[in-house]
């Protein structure tokens, strides 16, 4: 479980760590949109391929993301096989029953597999590369238009920082509950299936009961220091924009060219 890397944040100094928390936020949700032009290999290795260069520049160990991702592959094999006996067209290339593998429904599984893969780590490389602090800062940057609305930017901006932050914490405590429960007697790697969800059960009061004291004492510490929403805040980091933000703009929408073109 300290293995997954969803919402924590690794120190480093590399290109992308450098880059403006709006240009990377800006970027990871066009790449979002540009993912579902893929449609043949070639759009698809396109995609991968903007992956593989986004964790070079990041200085990331390629086995360490596939070790904090692992866990998340079981979405993507469930994906896979629903799309494989669902979807039809083409040859018939296995039949057992009333399960059916068509060519068609085999490469759409494979492509929609790799478009949920590639939308998991650029997301994943967002959030290691950029603190929740720039990640707020960012957002609160971006959205600051919809003030005129009344709309509580600032708010909503911390929330989803301390959101991506409580992510890693819970993971903690929920790997020492479980060495707790463990250490009781509690088995949770045998058994009926129905056993080990019976077995997780106990795991789910204590982490919620901890994670509202968690949540109560940092809006006691938050009182306790003053705060009071965003309204005549200042910043100790002020965000600056470069040309390599724009050049990271440049590229996506480079590769969103190559998209649209190199469709069947």
């Amino acid at each position: 479980m300290f293995n997954l890397v969803i919402g924590q944040y690794v120190p480093a100094d590399s290109y992308i760590h450098r880059l403006d928390p709006r240009s990377k936020l800006i970027s990871v949700f066009l790449f979002v949109i540009i993912v579902f032009l893929a449609n043949n290999w070639v759009t698809n290795a396109l995609m991968v391929l903007f992956c593989f260069l986004g964790i070079a520049l990041s200085r990331l160990n390629v086995s360490f993301i596939y070790r904090g991702l692992r866990s998340v592959f079981i979405i993507v094999l469930i994906t896979f096989l629903l799309n494989l006996f669902l979807a039809s067209g083409g040859t018939v290339l296995f039949s057992w029953g009333f399960l059916r593998v068509t060519s068609e429904g085999l490469l759409q599984s494979i492509f929609i597999a790799i478009r949920i893969l590639v939308i998991i780590v650029v997301t994943t490389l967002l959030t290691l590369t950029t603190s929740p602090i720039e990640i707020t800062d960012g957002m609160e940057s971006l959205l600051n238009p919809l003030k005129k609305v009344k709309v509580p930017v600032h708010e909503f901006a911390l929330m989803m920082s301390i959101s991506l932050r409580f992510i890693p914490t819970l993971l903690e405590e929920t790997e020492k509950i479980i060495k707790a429960q463990a250490a009781r007697g509690s088995d949770f790697t045998s058994g009926s299936l129905k056993s080990r969800v019976k077995a997780i059960v106990p795991l789910l009061v204590p982490l919620f009961v901890g994670a509202f004291k968690r949540a109560e004492d940092l809006a006691m510490a938050m009182e306790a220091r003053g705060y009071h929403g965003g309204a005549g805040r200042t910043k100790l980091h002020q965000l600056k924009w470069d040309w390599r933000d724009t050049l990271l703009l440049a590229v996506v929408l480079l590769l969103a060219v190559l998209l649209i073109f190199s469709r069947d």
